[in-house]
């Protein structure tokens, strides 16, 4: 078995990262810009914290070509609120779209093709096209670095979720129906198609 440090270029730590941690769900987070306008973007490091009180976290990097914030975390911390919208199959390539590197204020929802629609509880938009949204008021930001490459995490307390009605039946989000796909390393992408079942092992179980 081959052994690596990991104080050497952070790249090769990237890559140890997203070739590993697979699949990866994708959290596209949608926030305001300081102007007004939308901004969109995608993320892989992208995980649920909390049921009670129901919290989801995502960790944006420095950008590795500037070495500068991105986007969606300065909108994060100065609107304090934020979507993160879930990706299916049917949405994947315009997804990718987002994640150009747009000038500030040009927008996302625009160049990929995607749909704005009104939040009910944030001012960020939702995305029409995304089978599930969760609203999210920021709850807390743990940094790591201003280096490129070093990460943050940002935890946001979800306020409102909604699910299209017909991946929903007796209290349940049909995998098969919401069709999710996650991110792999490079260029890859993962779909949900080839699903096993295993039973649990614990007493109790929440879903079934």
């Amino acid at each position: 078995m081959l052994s690596f440090d990991t104080n050497g270029e952070f790249s090769q730590n990237y890559k140890f990262l997203i070739g590993s941690i697979l699949p990866r769900p994708i959290a596209v987070v949608s926030t305001l810009n300081k102007d007004g306008t939308n901004n969109l973007a995608p993320f892989s490091f992208f995980t649920a914290v909390s049921a009670k009180p129901m919290i989801i976290a995502f960790s944006p990097l420095i950008r590795s070509s500037t070495g500068e914030q991105k986007d969606t975390p300065l909108n994060i911390l100065r609107e304090k609120e934020f979507v993160v919208n879930i990706v299916s199959e049917s949405i994947a390539e315009k997804v990718n779209m987002c994640s150009a590197e747009l000038p500030y204020g040009e927008d996302e929802f625009k160049h990929s093709g995607l749909t704005p629609i009104p939040s009910e509880v944030v001012k960020a938009s939702r995305i029409k096209e995304s089978l599930i949204h969760f609203e999210c008021k920021l709850r807390d930001r743990l940094n790591y670095g201003d280096e490129p490459g070093c990460g943050q995490i940002i935890t946001g307390e979800v306020v409102k979720v909604h699910v299209e009605d017909s991946i929903y039946e007796n209290g349940r989000i049909i995998t098969s129906k919401l069709k999710p796909v996650a991110r792999g390393a490079g260029n890859d992408w993962f779909k949900a198609t080839d699903v096993f079942e295993m039973e649990r092992l614990m007493k109790a179980q929440i879903q079934k």
